[in-house]
């Protein structure tokens, strides 16, 4: 892949997210966060992949990849008007399936269509799939941890701003309430993935938030974690009870070792 190849494909982004937008503001808004979320996610996978003993043209792949990660959330949200997967599509085997038919990647080597493609796929998937690719295996780390930082900025954000600002879409579907799961906390504490199914309330999906601390593949990506001060920037709205706060000092730790 070449500079000149990655221009062509961000233009082609730009012209087929364009498309999607109406006049209904409340939908632009929700739009807009994916598009911005994506020039994030963009820029965090090459700053984490130039922390790597990589080639140039790989960083531009994973470029590619950032890129089309969450394609598939466009004609998932004008559909359904929700980026839950649970309520409506997978939206990355969506993704890979525009990619695929729409041939976006016509321009590219075959091994790099098969790796972006599968890198949208799977990048979403709860647990990373037993693959022998070792190729595929390095960039689904790099999209994962590329989009979780800026998935706990934007709930960071969203936490943080006046109601009538948010973008509806971001919003849990779940009680925003005082409770918060004990069965959460345990698997925090346990250094254990937190699934979707746990969450019974939004304190829950905080909780989780603050979990994703354990998840980082690669130094860099710990690094802007602290740096970006998402954990206690998350904590900050939980309850402050002796259990959470050692929760998350949990976590905290865990990241200042990864440092190390």
């Amino acid at each position: 892949m070449t500079e000149d190849d990655l221009t062509l494909l961000k233009k082609w982004f730009s012209d087929y997210t364009d498309s999607f937008f109406g006049s209904n503001e409340d939908d632009n808004r929700n739009l807009r966060l994916k598009a911005g979320h994506t020039q994030n996610v963009c820029s965090n996978i090459r700053e984490i992949a130039r922390s790597l003993p990589l080639p140039p043209e790989k960083i531009l792949l994973a470029g590619a990849i950032a890129l089309f990660h969450d394609i598939g959330r466009f004609p998932q949200y004008t559909k359904y008007r929700t980026f839950q997967d649970g309520k409506s599509v997978n939206h990355g085997l969506l993704g890979a399936r525009i990619l695929g038919e729409k041939n976006v990647l016509k321009n590219l080597a075959g091994a790099e269509q098969h790796l972006i493609i599968s890198a949208v796929k799977f990048h979403n998937v709860f647990q990373i799939p037993d693959f022998k690719d070792e190729e595929l295996l390095l960039f689904l780390k790099l999209i994962r941890d590329a989009d979780k930082l800026d998935i706990l900025s934007v709930f960071i954000n969203f936490y943080e701003s006046p109601i009538d600002e948010r973008a509806s879409a971001t919003a849990f579907g779940l009680p925003d309430t005082p409770e918060y799961s004990k069965e959460i906390l345990e698997r925090i504490n346990n250094k254990q993935k937190v699934s979707y199914a746990y969450l019974r309330s939004v304190n829950d999906f905080k909780l989780m938030n603050i979990s994703w601390g354990y998840l980082m593949n690669f130094k860099a990506s710990y690094r802007l974690l602290k740096e970006r001060d998402c954990l206690n920037r998350i904590a900050r709205h939980l309850p402050g009870t002796s259990d959470i706060a050692e929760a998350a000092e949990s976590v905290r730790k865990f990241v200042e070792e990864q440092l190390q």
